[in-house]
């Protein structure tokens, strides 16, 4: 019965006190959020409201470092909101039934939520916005994942952009973004007598038992709102002065480890930038770093606009000609390069670290993509698929973006010679072989000038670090420089295609 009253309640009277839903999505926070501060000025009666929607996902669903993520940022939003006087709802389900249900059931006159991008999700909100229509609740939807909405930024015929830097410069001649709105200090609670009761989030199972295995999610990360800003002080109180060098250094903490907060919208690209702006002003040695990081702010805004202009980019080619690329199903590779065994020791340190804590060093990502695609001509959809199940960053527009732009197939991507030499990249990136030695404690012992190769070290010197190749540490799956030929040759197939 109480199905039903949620179901046939009719909307109140607009003399009544104002009453809204703030839908939750991909922005767990309470600061700098629209769609709250929309609701709280007009003194109304809220239901904070968050739905899993796995099924409307469909196989572009949360991977499982980021439902354990999602969990964690959950509790923090729902203490919170509990805190300010409006204890967070949860449901689990199709929204476009859920959303319009509790709305009727609360007698909402409006819902707000803060727009998403992703086209599943785009799809969902149209539908909604017609139901709440039908039904007389007003149904407003607010900026406040990105810098700016996909369509502010345009070329000077009116369309989107299709390379970065120009992209980039546009974005950052529109003007600084809006200031950063404050959290509100307290808000009025809907009533909740016609509402079934609230799902509860441990009965969701995102967060794993049997087995265990995000013991270094925790002690890598702190999801929630609190722990982002912990996060982006840290970073701008000392390693943003130095970032455009670091950045590139996984053995050093030069970056500022933010995409998960920011995936999750624990923090607003709006606050990010005014307070890096803030620090570059306070310190002329940091502005160039700021800037530097901002960029990457940029990037990230520039996938968005990628996915929402190419609601395909999860799965399609960008770039056509790539459609006739002769990809492999190198099933052994693709399970050497999941475990971190391909015998390339800067590869299987960025893969066993996004095993063990759910992210990877951003140098290090282009240098595994590269190998898994080119080395071994392995298709980038499912090193996409991977890094969407192990990561707690999984950003739909950044994955998908970033992998067709490592393997030549995307917008401004890299052209596909680019081939990244993983020997190199670590004498390069990792000198002193620090990162290696984390995450590849087998070789730890080698010299450093062999540790990135150790298949060019004698018997001897492998003896007296206690390495033996193809028993303690594997042999090099394949020979970089013959695949390099292998993967120019595939590609000079396709290169006229159109």
């Amino acid at each position: 019965m109480q199905q039903s009253a949620e179901t046939h309640r009719a909307p109140r009277a607009a003399k009544d006190v104002p009453r809204a839903v703030v839908w939750f999505r991909n922005d767990l926070r309470v600061s700098d959020h629209a769609a709250l501060a929309a609701a709280a000025a007009r003194d109304a009666e809220i239901l904070p409201l968050y739905i899993l929607e796995d099924e409307a996902a469909g196989d572009l669903a949360l991977g499982a470092a980021s439902r354990w993520w999602l969990h964690h940022s959950l509790q923090a939003l729902a203490g919170r909101l509990a805190a300010l006087g409006a204890p967070l709802h949860l449901a689990c389900g199709p929204a476009e039934e859920i959303v319009p249900r509790l709305a009727r059931a609360v007698e909402a006159d409006a819902v707000y939520w803060q727009r998403r991008y992703e086209p599943w999700g785009i799809a969902v909100d149209t539908q909604i916005k017609a139901a709440l229509k039908a039904d007389g609740v007003a149904a407003e939807s607010f900026p406040g994942g990105l810098l700016r909405e996909p369509w502010e930024v345009k070329t000077k015929q009116g369309g989107p952009y299709g390379v970065f830097t120009p992209f980039w410069k546009a974005e950052v001649a529109l003007g600084e973004p809006d200031e950063p709105l404050p959290a509100p200090k307290a808000l009025k609670s809907a009533p909740r007598d016609a509402l079934t009761e609230s799902a509860r989030l441990k009965d969701w199972g995102l967060t794993p038992t049997a087995p265990d295995w995000a013991g270094g999610l925790r002690a890598a990360w702190t999801p929630g709102e609190q722990g982002a800003r912990a996060r982006l002080k840290a970073f701008l109180d000392g390693p943003v002065a130095r970032y455009q060098e670091a950045r590139n250094r996984p053995a050093e903490g030069g970056v500022s480890r933010l995409s998960p907060h920011l995936h999750f919208g624990e923090i607003s690209p709006r606050q990010v930038w005014r307070w890096a702006r803030d620090a570059g002003r306070a310190d002329a040695a940091a502005e160039q770093g700021v800037w530097a990081f901002l960029r990457e702010i940029g990037w990230r805004d520039f996938n968005h606009n990628l996915l929402f202009h190419n609601p395909e980019l999860p799965r399609e080619n960008y770039q056509s000609k790539f459609n006739a690329f002769p990809w492999r199903e190198d099933e052994a590779g693709y399970r050497a390069w999941t475990r971190g065994l391909t015998g390339y020791p800067l590869i299987d340190a960025g893969m066993r670290e996004l095993w063990e804590t759910g992210y990877m060093h951003n140098r290090v990502r282009m240098a595994a993509a590269s190998f898994l695609v080119k080395d071994l001509l392995v298709p980038w959809r499912r090193g996409e698929a991977w890094f969407r199940d192990t990561l707690v960053d999984a950003d739909l527009a950044n994955n998908a973006a970033n992998w067709q732009w490592t393997a030549g197939s995307g917008a401004d991507a890299a052209p596909y010679f680019r081939i990244f030499n993983p020997v190199t990249q670590g004498q390069k990136f990792d000198p002193d072989g620090a990162y290696v030695r984390r995450w590849v404690p087998e070789l730890k012992a080698l010299p450093t000038k062999l540790i990135h190769a150790p298949w060019t070290a004698d018997a001897r010197t492998l003896a007296a670090a206690k390495v033996e190749l193809g028993r303690t540490y594997p042999r090099p799956i394949v020979d970089h420089g013959r695949a390099r030929q292998i993967a120019l040759d595939a590609y000079q197939e396709i290169k006229g295609a159109a």
